[in-house]
């Protein structure tokens, strides 16, 4: 998706910063290389204006880092990107140089969004209405394709003549919105600059989104998703965008959909595939999505109206994977409302009714775990956590068991070695570094515990942060000269250099942004 049509309160909110970096791409005397002689920009340079909005994404208190949703779109992520290399639509280069990261969002709103550089944005809100894997693969495939067929660099490339004037208007309403705390102050004062450009602006959004809609169908169809989630996806946008008007659905007005549009993916869909029925709603995604609808900030009352469900007629009536959803958001509501007493009676009954399908029957006892260690309860919480299994849920709850229970190093070694397996292979993981330098604290290794912490503000781009980390970690081995690990040592020093160039860097283009 542009960047220009992003849903107004992350423009104005959280990208200033980016608009800014921006700028400086567009309007300074190295333009010319960045758009690569003038057609696009570089794969670099969007690189790095996509890690600056996503610094400034993973501050907004709207990001969330949940193990459980996380690895359930990574798993469509990964297999998306899978089929686009074998289809020839990632090229190697991109493939190497952009970040192919997902940040969810904590937002009721309908929406995802593709970012520069290989970034994706994803609100629950989406996770919480998609009914099946396929539906989801297919918004998501659509994102992706935005993002390989270099989308926002062509149209960065066809705006920079009016640039200028645009990235004024929206810096200001950045500030307007910034101070007013609104996002309509800031929509204002954008409105008026963006009238003008409008007519060719719209024309060229279309093509990229018909575009978007080809590739991505490909893309999702050769991942091994289900043609037909394509075909329900767009049933319920087109549904949906009779209803849009009242700016209820910001991935409609983001994505124009044409009646030309859903007339193109219905035929595509019905020459390659004919008519099938939709995908039948299974419990681990009927799961997944009532996580989803909790977690996406619900107020009091919606939660007290999920737990009012399951003793209902309709639960009664729903089928197995209904009734499996309905129990994961009853539960997940009292563990929010703190009434675990409650939430452990309806995660028994969770537990019995998934126990035939191994998937929903692991998030059933995720969950489970999940509300033992919220009730302060981290004995009880072990059971329900598989010590073998590899999952990035799994390791972060069986840190948080450790850390509860304040373990000793030796005690807490099997996590400890996991959990290094995995930033050893994922080392942007900021989460995962927490919460190894949460299991350190706990056994009082302070200097491994404070190089964790540098490394998770690095992992997010907080140089600053990350320095001042890395620095307490070398006093604290000055402090202590006989205690340190030789090989952690040599680490810490060696990151710490790293980290000080790549401050310096970053201070140097705010400073140049700022001119």
């Amino acid at each position: 998706m542009p960047l220009h049509l992003l849903p107004i309160r992350l423009v104005l909110r959280r990208a200033l910063v980016a608009l800014l970096v921006l700028a400086q791409l567009l309007m300074s005397p190295l333009a010319h290389a960045q758009f690569g002689g003038g057609d696009e920009m570089t794969a670099a340079a969007e690189r790095q204006l996509g890690d600056s909005i996503a610094r400034e994404l993973y501050r907004d208190n709207s990001y969330i880092d949940d193990p459980v949703l996380q690895e359930y779109v990574n798993v469509i992520w990964q297999r998306l990107l899978d089929a686009a290399r074998k289809r020839g639509e990632l090229t190697p280069e991109l493939d190497e140089r952009y970040a192919w990261q997902i940040a969810l969002m904590r937002d009721r709103e309908i929406n995802a969004f593709a970012l520069p550089g290989g970034y994706m944005g994803i609100n629950l809100g989406l996770i919480g209405v998609v009914g099946s894997r396929d539906e989801l693969a297919t918004v998501m495939g659509h994102e992706l394709s935005h993002i390989t067929q270099r989308h926002i660099s062509r149209m960065l490339a066809r705006q920079s003549r009016q640039a200028p004037l645009m990235l004024a208007a929206m810096i200001l309403g950045a500030i307007a919105a910034a101070k007013s705390n609104s996002g309509d102050a800031g929509q204002a004062v954008i409105a008026g600059t963006q009238a003008f450009a409008m007519n060719s602006q719209l024309s060229f959004s279309r093509d990229m989104e018909r575009e978007a809609d080809r590739v991505g169908f490909g893309v999702m169809t050769q991942a091994g998703y289900a043609p037909q989630g394509a075909a329900s996806m767009f049933e319920k946008l087109q549904y949906a965008s009779r209803l849009s008007d009242n700016g209820s659905y910001p991935y409609l007005r983001s994505h124009p959909l044409t009646s030309e549009r859903i007339a193109d993916m219905q035929t595509r869909f019905q020459l390659s595939h004919g008519q099938l029925a939709p995908p039948p709603l299974v419990m681990d995604h009927a799961m997944i999505s009532a996580r989803a609808r909790v977690l996406a900030r619900a107020g009091v009352d919606q939660l007290r109206l999920w737990i009012d469900g399951v003793g209902s007629g309709e639960f009664t009536r729903a089928a197995p994977a209904e009734q499996a959803g309905m129990l994961y958001a009853a539960a997940l509501s009292e563990t929010q409302l703190r009434d675990f007493g409650q939430a452990r009676a309806l995660a028994a009954r969770l537990v019995t009714l998934t126990s035939a399908d191994a998937s929903a029957a692991r998030l059933a006892r995720l969950l489970s775990a999940e509300i033992e260690l919220a009730a302060g309860a981290p004995m009880r919480a072990q059971p329900f956590v598989d010590p073998a299994a590899k999952g990035r849920p799994e390791l972060f709850l069986r840190a948080q068991i450790a850390t509860s229970l304040r373990q000793s190093t030796q005690q807490s070694l099997p996590v400890t070695q996991a959990l290094r397996d995995w930033v050893a292979t994922h080392p942007r993981d900021a989460g995962a570094w927490r919460m190894l330098g949460s299991v350190y604290g706990a056994g009082n290794d302070t200097l491994r515990a404070i190089r964790a912490e540098a490394e998770a503000f690095a992992a997010v781009y907080d140089y600053p942060a990350a320095r001042d980390r890395f620095k307490a970690a070398q006093d604290l081995m000055r402090q202590q000269p006989g205690n340190v690990d030789y090989y952690e040592g040599s680490i810490i020093d060696s990151r710490a250099r790293e980290i000080e160039a790549l401050w310096r860097q970053q201070a140097r283009d705010d400073r140049e942004q700022q001119r």
